[in-house]
């Protein structure tokens, strides 16, 4: 065991200008540890019971996140942790695991009044490793604050673009299936013979199916009544394949009514082929509906992600639609709305004029904001998420609503406090709303909350012209 000396004490850079004495002092208050390698020096959770000198050996500090320890950093000798001179936390956020055999001097916590009351300078020394600690503390978790959210932005977006890229895939596969069927429905066609007249009358019909802006909206009753009459029409005509060419009829709203009709234009000999021959167009144009839908979406997710990181502007203040921010969120966070099954009510002050903020650190508050109240709404019937906007004098205000239980009265004056949180273990930082916090007042704006058993509103308010 190595002999702690004030000497050895002031070899320390925090402690080199603490008069000898108090450091003299400091030996004869504290007791000699020796932790044995993968004991725990401390652990998340747990009260801290004083301040710890690490004279030798080596501890890692995890910080513990979704049912993991995440690596913080390594304490090792002349390290100084554990409870401090003011600081309000008495509680660990972290765990101190013993990497190898490791000696400690050990300041009790009953002694740390007497300290501050005797001994000004080995405070003073004290409560400025207190302020380095939250300093880089602080900025790494508001640095895991942002992993944690671009973390459930990215897995809502892997899913969203799952589904689209699936349908894509799937379409296309089937859609060169399909196109392996075209030269024997060629040869069908080319020899059918009817007159010009005729081959317009199914041209017409062809272009009116392709062209129809919509399908109509049937209920699976109806749907399926008008399939089973439609078989039974087609089976009275000799028609091939003429379940899948009722459905195909029925789904692009050709009727009993204009099959007749139709097949009064063509030489019954050749109904068979040219009823196929149009289910096979509106099966194409089904799956290029179907790749162009899906495309789109991709391209909507990809525009939002742009939008939303703001990745090609500037980081200074510009005027922006705020609503176009607030939109893009609820695209990012799409994933978590419908597993939840939430209902999502937005009500815009369309004569808003444009906001003079930075877009891309405002995009964090609604995402903060939108995603607890997202989580609030986990386990509540009839979930409903609401987003106001209106202008308020010179200042535009941005209201968050949530229908789930609420937060305790006795929260409500910590929420915004860095490292206050109500979830468990690991699924919170505390960050989020301190985050949103600094932001706002960054915009020279507030936050407030108001919070009963069934509403809860946060309302962000700022100036428009920054």
């Amino acid at each position: 065991m190595i002999e702690v000396t004030t000497n050895w004490l002031q070899s320390i850079d925090e402690l080199n200008d603490v008069p000898s004495g108090q450091l003299l002092w400091l030996i004869r208050q504290s007791e000699n540890r020796v932790l044995p390698q993968g004991a725990l020096m401390f652990q998340a959770g747990q009260p801290m019971k004083g301040t710890e000198i690490i004279v030798k050996g080596k501890v890692r500090i995890s910080l513990p996140q979704n049912n993991e320890l995440r690596e913080v950093g390594i304490l090792e000798e002349k390290s100084i942790t554990g409870y401090l001179p003011f600081s309000r936390g008495k509680v660990a956020t972290l765990n101190g695991l013993v990497l190898a055999e490791t000696q400690v001097l050990f300041l009790p916590i009953e002694k740390i009044p007497e300290m501050i009351g005797n001994h000004f300078e080995l405070t003073q020394a004290m409560v400025h490793v207190m302020t380095s600690r939250v300093r880089n503390f602080t900025a790494l978790q508001q640095q895991n604050e942002k992993m944690m959210a671009i973390g459930k932005l990215s897995a809502g977006m892997s899913h969203e673009l799952n589904n689209p890229s699936s349908a894509i895939v799937r379409s296309a596969a089937s859609l060169k299936k399909h196109l392996l069927s075209v030269p024997k429905t060629f040869e069908d066609i080319i020899n059918i013979k009817i007159s010009s007249e005729q081959a317009k009358e199914v041209s017409k019909v062809v272009t009116a199916v392709l062209e129809g802006n919509e399908k109509p909206a049937l209920s699976m009753l109806e749907r399926s009544r008008r399939e089973d009459d439609m078989a039974v029409w087609m089976d009275s005509h000799q028609i091939d394949n003429s379940p899948e060419v009722a459905e195909n009829f029925v789904d692009y709203g050709i009727g009993r009514d204009e099959a007749q009709a139709l097949s009064l234009q063509i030489p019954p000999a050749y109904l068979s082929k040219v009823l196929n021959w149009i289910n096979i167009n509106m099966i194409t144009e089904k799956m290029v509906t179907d790749i162009e839908e899906a495309s789109k979406r991709i391209a909507e997710l990809v525009g939002a992600v742009k939008t939303f990181t703001h990745m090609d502007q500037g980081h200074d203040k510009q005027y922006a639609d705020i609503h176009i921010g607030i939109r893009n969120t609820l695209t990012m966070l799409h994933h978590k709305i419908h597993k939840e099954n939430v209902m999502v009510i937005e009500h815009y002050d369309d004569a808003l004029p444009p906001v003079k903020a930075m877009i891309g650190e405002l995009n964090q508050v609604w995402t903060n904001l939108i995603d607890n109240a997202l989580d609030a709404l986990e386990y509540t019937q009839n979930p409903v998420l609401e987003i106001v906007t209106r202008k308020d004098n010179e200042f535009v205000e941005v209201t968050v609503i949530d229908n789930g239980p609420g937060i305790p009265e006795g929260d409500c004056s910590q929420i915004f406090d860095p490292f206050f949180t109500t979830k468990e273990i690991g699924k919170g930082t505390g960050l989020g709303l301190d985050v949103v916090s600094k932001i706002v007042r960054q915009h020279r704006g507030s936050v407030k909350v108001n919070s009963v058993p069934g509403r809860t509103a946060f309302i962000v308010c700022f100036p428009i012209n920054g």
